[in-house]
């Protein structure tokens, strides 16, 4: 596994970790539909939040979220209506990202960003 994917599989865990640790249940890691994925599907009272997770070994090219661009907001959004009717499921759903920033050897920042975007409007 390439160096770059194993750091994003780290993050991964670390987010879902601590997502479960305040009080979500995580439904699904790397859901697919064709070619999208939603990093975390998880679940808090009756709010489906759909987790974007952005990992980094340093902040020089600018800070993770930065990098959930309009781009990449449409393409979680499509995969999002792709998983509601799959699953057929009928919740309000929230979009969060969670950013880990790697510093010196196993230390980390974990920065949840709540409501990080809303569905754009076609």
């Amino acid at each position: 596994m390439a160096k770059h994917n194993k750091l994003g599989l780290t993050g991964e865990d670390i987010a879902a970790n601590f997502l479960i640790s305040n009080g979500y249940c995580v439904k699904e890691r790397n859901w697919r539909s064709g070619h999208k994925e939603l990093d975390i599907v998880a679940a808090k009272g009756e709010l489906l939040v759909i987790v974007e997770v952005k990992t980094r070994r340093s902040s020089d090219y600018g800070n993770p979220e930065d990098a959930v661009d309009n781009r990449k907001i449409k393409r979680i959004v499509s995969a999002t209506d792709a998983y509601l009717k799959y699953n057929q499921v009928d919740a309000m759903v929230r979009f969060d990202v969670i950013t880990v920033l790697f510093g010196r050897g196993e230390q980390y920042e974990i920065k949840h960003i709540e409501d990080a975007f809303f569905a754009p409007i076609w």
